[in-house]
């Protein structure tokens, strides 16, 4: 939707004079790009000379005690309540939005791995240092350094810490012969040898000095190579948890919109223990890829993902809210 200036100071006097969010000004700014949400915000500091979307998250957090920081859902949070979080999430700065998934992700019960690679594959590596500043000024504490530390130890605390490196030093130029060398690499001591599958100090080297782009490139020539994708090798070989795990990396690197369709899917059935993994995807996606993800979850299940939100969730605000989501695809961004 466009937004005209008159538009604008409309939204700003609902915004003033309403007392508490309500479902009509939740749905209409879920249905702005990042763009017009700021636009309205230095409007409405111009008029008013205080932030709104502070105030909104502020007063979401106080005022309804079912709601925490936290975007996992809970059976008893009210679907009102639910549409409130998921707009105060839908409303943050994208790399302090991630901090504050990456923190609760690690703070878990047990760490919610998934979020964390999401982060640090689907992200670029300007993003992801925005995201570690982010963490930095409002948790005091170094993203890598609470990564490395969790206990028990684990093959992705491992390979995030690869990747981790793999933004912070690496080289930005995507070059065929690397892709085609490393693909070799990942054969010759993995598949092409006897009894094992994956050489962990090989898979780490590459994952810690390749760019995103070049990790990408170099599964794509694997597939070229050998016929196969790297991950169907992980898939059917004999696996364990750094196997899953790697896998689980490809899957991320060469095929996101796929991914999150599935894992979409996963969240409607209720078949994830990952809770807050709907509420994450649609609010971090919605203007990156949200067109793409519903033309592949509509591909593979059948079903346009607006109208399984609509069999899978009850109607109410959350609802309306996640169905606005998916039609927030006119401003595309890159993360």
């Amino acid at each position: 939707m466009s937004l005209s200036s008159e538009m604008c100071d409309t939204i700003c006097q609902e915004i003033h004079s309403c007392c508490e969010l309500n479902n009509h000004l939740i749905q209409v700014l879920a249905a702005l790009n990042t763009n017009q949400r700021h636009k309205i915000k230095e409007k409405y500091m111009e008029l008013y000379g205080e932030d709104p979307f502070l105030g909104f998250q502020n007063s979401i957090h106080r005022n309804d005690p079912l709601i925490s920081s936290s975007t996992n859902s809970n059976s008893n949070t009210s679907s009102s309540s639910m549409a409130a979080l998921g707009l105060a999430m839908l409303l943050k700065n994208p790399h302090q939005r991630d901090a504050d998934v990456a923190r609760e992700a690690l703070e878990e019960n047990e760490v919610n791995y998934r979020a964390l690679m999401e982060i640090f594959t689907c992200r670029k590596s300007s993003h992801v240092a925005l995201i570690r500043q982010a963490y930095l000024t409002k948790f005091r504490r170094h993203l890598d350094n609470d990564i490395s530390s969790i206990e028990p130890p684990h093959p992705c605390q491992k390979i995030l810490m690869a990747l981790s490196a793999s933004h912070k030093a690496h080289n930005a130029d995507i070059s065929q012969h690397i892709a085609k060398c490393d693909a070799r690499r990942l054969y010759q001591t993995g598949e092409g040898r006897t009894g094992v599958t994956v050489d962990e100090a090989v898979v780490l080297e590459i994952l810690s000095k390749r760019s995103i782009p070049q990790l990408k490139l170099t599964f794509s020539s694997y597939k070229h190579i050998y016929g196969h994708s790297y991950a169907k090798y992980l898939k059917f070989g004999k696996c364990g948890e750094l196997e899953e795990a790697v896998e689980a990396v490809v899957k991320y690197i060469c095929s996101p919109t796929k991914y999150f369709s599935q894992v979409l899917y996963e969240c409607l059935k209720g078949t994830t223990r990952d809770k807050g993994a709907l509420m994450r995807i649609m609010a971090s996606r919605a203007e990156v890829d949200m067109e793409d993800i519903q033309v592949a979850f509509n591909k593979k299940y059948g079903v346009h993902l607006k109208n399984a939100i609509c069999q899978s969730i009850p109607q109410g605000d959350y609802r309306d809210f996640l169905v606005t989501l998916t039609t927030n695809t006119s401003t595309p961004t890159s993360l």
